[in-house]
């Protein structure tokens, strides 16, 4: 295979493709119930109750937040993602998005395309807004953006390079280098006018090129990458990273030139993630690298709102804070496509690429591109976490995974969740002769049993 590098000297981070937020879909718009969370709370499930130095250090110098605002924000982004995942499931196809906003994320809007159901959003700890598009109608016409887009990547897809779903503005998002591209894109599209939103801008993403997630690791002797984060498959241990840094079959030596390990399955474009199985020498830890050298521990992959803060390690830049804009986001590079990534007001160099997103101490993505960078600012684009352990079969290396959330004492496992298995909204399992229903994605953690974790599980 051709190898799929933009240069020798740029940087990768690891990514992973979209995930499609599933849930029932009445045809009726009866006010929904939402019944309230009982057991532990979503910030101690998720450990935002004890986020590490390193974190509330860098939010409070990318974000302006001091050590009690910065506390209070991960606290407050834990518990929307709950209080969305309830309301998400229980609008069902009138679900229109959900997104945090303010200094310390204390305000939640969740939209819905029925008044009907404002009520019950409110009930529910959110504010409501009323929208005449739902996010499944808004997914479509990206999806045909994207088509339209993709079958000419060489012309209008280098034209219009970005295009995703905002839904804070309930409209899809073209970014294109001039007016009549993205007119042009959206004409071959077939899509509504009215739903799409166009920004003029010369930025053109690129894939940035150049076992503790960020460090630097190479591959062949000809490239550099960024860790991602710690996985197993098995009794194989390795990490994941980004799709375009190798080839199956290519070798890497870490960050002191000693050998690694091999890339076993790598996808890119389309998607942008990889995973390398290492040697004996190299131990996966459910860490990544913060800033001055200090670790942050990874406890989780639960995917964080819109307006939630994100911070990213990188082998070039190091250790840089920001916020989610967009889940959903397709971004066509020069080597092609690359759908379901999230844009993030993060800063990145090359030589960042692949290495590790983390909103608190749970784990997003990895980074698959962006423009700009840390001197004066950028956008950076990175895959979710969750599709690449589900495609490749791996197990995210966590300090959870076999660590019981305090004062509980889980059942055996039984029924039809089970532990180390990735979940989506609207996600249907049985535990214990009972069934629950997914609230937020992540991958199941041996300690969070549905039962015990009403911040990721509500009982039907």
């Amino acid at each position: 295979m051709a190898r799929r590098h933009v240069g020798a000297g740029c940087a990768v981070l690891t990514a992973l493709g979209s995930l499609v937020l599933m849930s029932p879909s009445p045809a009726t718009a009866t006010a929904p119930s939402v019944p309230p969370a009982e057991g532990p709370s979503a910030t101690r499930t998720l450990g935002a109750d004890r986020p590490s130095a390193e974190v509330l250090h860098a939010l409070g110098r990318d974000l302006g937040l001091t050590p009690a605002e910065a506390r209070q924000r991960l606290s407050n982004e834990a518990e929307a993602g709950t209080r969305a995942g309830r309301l998400h499931n229980a609008l069902g196809s009138r679900f229109a998005g959900a997104w945090v906003h303010g200094k310390t994320s204390a305000g939640l809007t969740v939209a819905t395309t029925d008044k009907a159901d404002v009520a019950a959003i409110e009930a529910g700890g959110a504010d409501a807004k009323v929208v005449k598009v739902a996010l499944a109608d808004l997914r479509s016409a990206k999806q045909k953006l994207d088509t339209a887009a993709t079958a000419a990547e060489a012309t209008r897809g280098r034209r219009t390079p970005v295009r995703y779903v905002d839904v804070v503005n309930n409209r899809v998002t073209v970014q294109a280098t001039s007016k009549a591209a993205a007119d042009d894109l959206i004409k071959a599209a077939k899509v509504d006018r009215r739903r799409v939103s166009v920004t003029v801008s010369k930025d053109l993403p690129r894939a940035l090129y150049d076992i503790t997630g960020g460090d630097a690791y190479y591959i062949n002797d000809e490239a550099r990458c960024s860790v991602g984060f710690s996985v197993t498959k098995g009794e194989q241990q390795g990490f994941v990273s980004a799709g375009h840094c190798g080839n199956a079959g290519d070798t890497t030596t870490g960050y002191n030139q000693v050998d690694q390990g091999t890339f076993q399955n790598s996808v890119f474009p389309g998607h942008d993630y990889s995973w390398v199985a290492t040697d004996d020498d190299w131990t996966a830890t459910p860490h990544v690298k913060g800033e001055g050298g200090a670790t942050v521990t990874v406890s989780g992959s639960v995917q964080a709102l819109v307006g939630a803060s994100v911070c990213r390690s990188g082998s070039t830049t190091g250790w840089h804070c920001g916020t989610i804009q967009q889940h959903d986001t397709s971004v066509t590079y020069p080597e092609g496509t690359v759908t379901g990534v999230t844009r993030t007001t993060v800063c990145a160099e090359p030589g960042d690429s692949g290495g590790p997103y983390i909103s608190g101490s749970q784990a997003q993505g990895v980074t698959s591109g962006g423009s700009g960078d840390c001197t004066r600012g950028g956008t950076t684009y990175y895959q979710p976490v969750n599709p690449a352990l589900s495609a490749f079969g791996l197990t995210l290396v966590t300090d959870t995974a076999t660590t019981q959330t305090p004062g509980t004492t889980p059942e055996p496992e039984s029924g039809t969740w089970a532990a180390g298995a990735v979940y989506d909204v609207g996600a249907q399992v049985t535990y214990g002769g009972v069934t629950y229903v997914c609230l937020q994605p992540h991958q199941a953690q041996g300690a969070w049993q549905p039962a015990a974790t009403p911040a990721l599980w509500q009982k039907v």
